[in-house]
């Protein structure tokens, strides 16, 4: 499964959360809070340059070096490899920190 199929399948599964929030608390404004909170949630885990991300996080702000693979190879590398996601402490810190801020927000906001 690449990634193009793993976007699909969390957009369909987007859809049917943001009609059931919408049916349960019969809101719009809920159900479109909860379809913003998923959009930024997928785009979040499906979308940033994992290659950059996967240096040391001290070399995160220099410029990756000029020795790496073409686009082509490295979008054909990353169709296969989906999971090429290594979960360092700081960086799964950091994002359980966003994503359980964010999850309690939406949940605080659509529970009310």
């Amino acid at each position: 499964m690449g990634r193009d199929e793993m976007l699909r399948r969390s957009l369909v599964a987007l859809a049917a959360v943001v009609v059931v929030t919408g049916v349960v608390t019969a809101s719009v404004r809920k159900a479109a809070a909860t379809y913003g909170f998923g959009i930024l949630a997928i785009a979040g885990v499906l979308l940033p340059d994992w290659e950059f991300f996967d240096r040391d996080y001290s070399q995160w702000l220099t410029p990756m070096p000029a020795s790496r693979r073409t686009a082509a190879e490295a979008a054909a590398d990353r169709e296969h490899d989906v999971w090429k996601f290594k979960p360092y402490p700081l960086r799964m810190a950091i994002l359980t920190t966003i994503y359980g801020f964010g999850l309690y927000k939406w949940w605080m906001y659509v529970s009310s």
